[in-house]
C-alpha cells in the first residue's frame, strides 16, 4: 500500500530506504545505498571523509541562472521499539503500515525523521519533468547522536547559495532557528554489598509513557520514567530491609524515557507493607499525570536475584542524585512567545555490577543559559562524587528574519494556502547551527511534512501532509533567484 500513495516516487523512495538498517554510528549500509542510487542516476556523487554522501544534478533546461541550491536531510534514524515488539534493527526493514490518513511503524520507530526528507530530495534527483537549478544534496550521517555529519562537513564540495533542510515536523511552520546541545555523561562506582539473609526480592516496571522527542516534546508535561522510578524507589526505602539491586531506565539520549525497570529486595516478613506502599504511590503518580499519561502502568512482581546490593550510603546517593537534577523546560524565550529556550532531560539511569551511571541532553538556543543548564547537572551529580564528562557540544541556529529564502516561501505559503505560516525556532537540535559554521554565507531554512511522535515506536506521518509539503516544495524549486550580476 505505501507504494500506491502520492507521490508515488517519493513513497517508493521511502520504502526503498526503510528497507536498509540505518541506525546512527551504524550507517555502513544506508551509504552504499545512497552512493548506488546517485551512480545510478549518472549524477556525480562523492562520500567524504567522514561518510557524508553528496549527490549533484544539473540545473534543468531553462533555470541555469538560478542560485544553486543545496537540499539538506540526514540518513540515520533512532531505532526504538516497544518492550514486547520482536524486531531486529540490524538485520530487519521497518514494517510500514497505512492507518487511515498516517503511515506508522509496526511498534518500531518509523524512521520519517529524517527518510521522508531523504526520499523527497532522491525524489527529485531521479525526476525528469521537474523544474529546478542545480542542485547539490548533502546527505549528513550519525544527526540522531552527535550529528557527527555536520560537524565534521567538507565545506569545499559545495557552491550553493541557498540551503534547504526538510528535518521539521509541522506543516505549517518555516523555521528559522534551533537549539544547540550538549551531552551530561556520569558515573559512579558504589560500594556492592551481599543481600540480607531474609532478603526477598522483587522487580517494579513503569512503562506505558509517551515518551518523545526531547527537545520538540519537553514542555508538553509528559513523565520521565527515571524521575517517576526514583520517586517510587524513594519511597519503598521506608521498609524494613530495603536494598537497591538494579535499575535499567531510558534508552536513547534525545528519546524522553518511556520504560524503566528497577529490582530491589526487602525483609520478607514486610511483604505486605510493600504491597500497600507499592500501590499508594502508585496510585498517586497515575493521579498526577492522568490527563496526560493515560497508558502509564506499574507492575510490580516477585524476582530471583544472585546479585549484589547497593551499599546503603550509595543508596542515597543515587537517590538524591536523581532528585537534584534538573528535568524538563529550564527557561523560556524572553523574545519569541511560546519558544523553549533552554531544558535539561535525563534520558538514561543504570545501576548494576558496581556502576551507576546517567545519562542526560542540555538543550538552548542561548549558548550561556546552555552552559547554565549543563553546570546546574553537573553540580548535581559531582556533590555525590560521580564523575561528569560533557561533550558533543553543538551550536545553536541563530533566527536570521531578513532571510530572502524565508521572504520566498513565507509569500508562497500565504498565496497557496491563503494563511500565513508560523516563522519559528524550534527547540530540536537541528544541523543548521552547524552547518552554517561550514557555510556562513548560506541563506538556510528548514521545512517538512507532519510527523507526530518521533523518536518513539508511536512515530507516525501524515500522508495528506507529505503531499501538501511535496507539491509546495517544488513550487518553492521554481521560485529559486536568480544568480546575482
Amino acid at each position: 500500500m505505501i507504494r500506491n500513495l502520492e507521490p508515488k516516487g517519493l513513497w517508493n523512495h521511502f520504502a526503498d530506504l526503510n528497507a536498509v538498517p540505518r541506525p546512527s554510528k551504524k550507517e555502513e549500509r544506508v551509504i552504499q545505498f545512497m552512493m548506488d542510487f546517485g551512480k545510478s542516476l549518472g549524477l556525480e556523487t562523492i562520500k567524504d571523509a567522514i561518510g557524508n554522501v553528496i549527490i549533484k544534478k544539473k540545473a534543468s533546461a531553462g533555470m541555469e541562472d538560478r542560485k544553486t541550491i543545496i537540499m539538506q536531510s540526514h540518513l540515520d534514524m533512532v531505532h526504538q521499539k516497544n518492550s514486547d515488539t520482536v524486531f531486529d534493527f540490524e538485520t530487519q526493514g521497518i514494517e510500514m503500515i497505512v492507518d487511515g490518513d498516517w503511515v506508522c511503524a509496526n511498534g518500531t520507530t518509523l524512521g520519517a525523521d529524517n527518510g521522508i526528507g531523504v526520499a523527497t530530495i532522491m525524489a527529485i534527483l531521479a525526476s525528469s519533468d521537474i523544474a529546478h537549478p542545480a542542485i547539490e544534496t548533502m546527505f549528513t550521517i550519525d544527526e540522531e547522536t552527535g550529528m557527527t555529519g555536520a560537524m565534521e562537513l567538507d565545506p569545499s564540495n559545495f557552491d550553493g547559495e541557498i540551503l534547504l533542510n526538510l528535518d521539521t515536523e509541522d506543516d505549517d511552520e518555516l523555521s528559522i532557528g534551533c537549539a544547540g546541545g550538549i551531552d551530561s555523561n556520569t558515573s559512579l562506582k558504589y560500594v556492592e554489598v551481599d543481600l540480607l539473609s531474609d532478603a526477598a526480592c522483587f522487580q517494579v516496571k513503569i512503562s506505558g509513557l509517551m515518551g518523545g522527542h526531547s527537545g520538540m516534546d519537553i514542555d508538553k508535561g509528559r513523565g520521565n520514567a527515571n524521575k517517576l522510578m526514583n520517586r517510587l524507589l524513594s519511597k519503598l526505602m521506608v521498609i524494613k530491609g530495603f536494598q537497591l539491586i538494579s535499575v535499567d531506565g531510558g534508552s536513547l539520549r534525545n528519546a524522553i524515557p518511556r520504560e524503566s525497570v528497577a529490582v530491589f529486595a526487602i525483609n520478607h516478613k514486610f511483604e505486605g507493607m510493600l504491597e500497600v506502599e507499592f500501590g499508594e504511590m502508585a496510585l498517586l503518580l497515575k493521579t498526577e499525570f492522568a490527563s496526560i499519561e493515560k497508558a502509564l502502568a506499574f507492575k510490580l512482581s516477585p524476582a530471583h536475584s544472585s546479585s549484589k546490593a547497593v551499599s546503603p550510603t550509595d543508596l542515597t546517593k543515587i537517590i538524591n542524585s536523581i532528585y537534584a537534577v534538573h528535568n524538563g523546560v529550564f527557561r523560556m524565550s524572553p523574545d519569541i512567545e511560546g519558544l523553549v529556550e533552554t531544558s535539561s532531560s535525563l534520558a538514561r539511569v543504570i545501576v548494576e555490577n558496581g556502576a551507576f551511571i546517567t545519562q542526560s541532553l542540555q538543550r538552548s538556543s542561548v549558548e550561556s543559559t546552555k552552559d547554565d543548564v549543563a553546570d546546574s547537572v553537573r553540580a548535581a551529580f559531582e556533590a555525590v562524587g560521580c564523575d561528569v564528562v560533557q561533550s558533543g557540544d553543538y551550536p545553536g541556529w541563530q533566527p536570521n528574519k531578513d532571510s530572502e529564502i524565508l521572504k520566498i516561501l513565507n509569500e508562497l505559503y500565504i498565496s497557496k494556502f491563503k494563511e500565513e505560516p508560523k516563522v519559528k525556532a524550534c527547540h530540536a537540535g537541528l544541523e543548521c547551527g552547524i552547518l552554517l559554521q561550514h557555510l556562513p554565507e548560506v541563506d538556510m531554512i528548514s521545512f517538512g511534512p507532519n510527523i507526530r511522535a518521533p523518536h518513539s515506536p508511536d512515530e507516525k506521518v501524515q500522508i495528506s501532509s507529505v503531499q501538501k509539503f511535496w507539491d509546495y516544495l517544488l513550487e518553492v524549486l521554481a521560485l529559486i533567484p536568480k544568480k546575482s550580476a
